[in-house]
C-alpha cells in the first residue's frame, strides 16, 4: 500500500514551530501517512541571530531546507507553520510561497487538502490571524482547507493557558518565547495531524 505523503512546512526562529511540527508529524504517522519534514530556512545572516535564536537552529540543522520548486511535487497535502509576526505568517514563509509561482499555474496542488499552524507570544498575539493569512495562498494554490474541528479534545481549555484554534494548531511561547508548547498543545498538533491525514488518505 502506497502511504499518503503530508509535507510539514515550517519556519522557526526559536524552535517552537519546530516543536509542534514535531507533533504533528507523529499524528500523521500513527494512522499509516508518510512525513516529509522541510525547513524553511533562515534568511537572517546567521551573526544577527541572538543566542537563543543560534540555539534552535543549531537544534534544527538536521531537517533540510526546503526547495519551493521541488518539495511541493509528489505529495498529498501540505501542512504550513509560522511564528505569528504582526498577525501574518513570517516573512521567511512568505517568501517561500512568492517563489511558487510555477506551481500555481500548473495547478500541482489543487485539490489537494492543506491546513496551518502558528505561535504567538500571547493568547491574543494575533495566533488566528495568523493562520487564516496563511490558508489564504494555499486558497490560491486550490487547496482544500483542513482546521481543527472540535471533536478534537483540548482546544477550548479555560483552565490553563493554551493554544488551539478552530482555525489550526497553535502554541503560546509567552513575551520572551521563554514558554515551549504544552501537553495539551502537543496533543492538539498530534490529533490534527491524525484527522488532516485521514482527509488526505480520503481524498487521495
Amino acid at each position: 500500500m502506497i502511504k499518503t505523503k503530508i509535507l510539514i512546512l515550517f519556519y522557526s526562529r526559536y524552535g517552537h514551530t519546530y516543536e509542534m511540527a514535531k507533533s504533528i508529524a507523529s499524528g500523521v504517522e500513527a494512522v499509516g501517512g508518510e512525513v516529509r519534514l522541510k525547513r524553511v530556512a533562515e534568511m537572517l545572516p546567521e551573526e544577527k541571530l541572538d543566542e537563543y535564536a543560534q540555539k534552535a537552529l543549531d537544534g534544527m540543522r538536521d531537517v533540510s531546507a526546503a526547495d519551493p520548486a521541488k518539495d511541493l511535487e509528489g505529495i498529498d497535502g501540505v501542512i504550513i507553520g509560522t511564528p505569528t509576526w504582526f498577525g501574518n505568517m513570517a516573512y521567511p514563509m512568505k517568501y517561500f510561497w512568492d517563489q511558487t509561482g510555477e506551481h500555481f499555474a500548473k495547478g500541482t496542488l489543487v485539490g489537494k487538502p492543506a491546513g496551518a499552524f502558528t505561535s504567538s507570544g500571547a493568547q491574543h498575539g494575533g495566533q488566528e490571524m495568523a493562520i487564516v493569512n496563511s490558508l489564504i495562498a494555499l486558497m490560491h494554490h486550490g487547496c482544500v482547507i483542513v482546521g481543527l474541528p472540535n471533536s478534537c479534545e483540548g482546544q477550548d481549555k479555560i483552565d490553563e493557558v493554551s493554544g488551539g484554534t478552530p482555525y489550526g494548531v497553535s502554541t503560546i511561547t509567552g513575551e520572551w518565547g521563554q514558554r515551549m508548547p504544552s501537553d495539551n498543545e502537543r496533543k492538539l498538533a498530534k490529533d490534527f495531524g491524525m484527522h488532516f491525514t485521514k482527509i488526505a488518505q480520503k481524498l487521495k
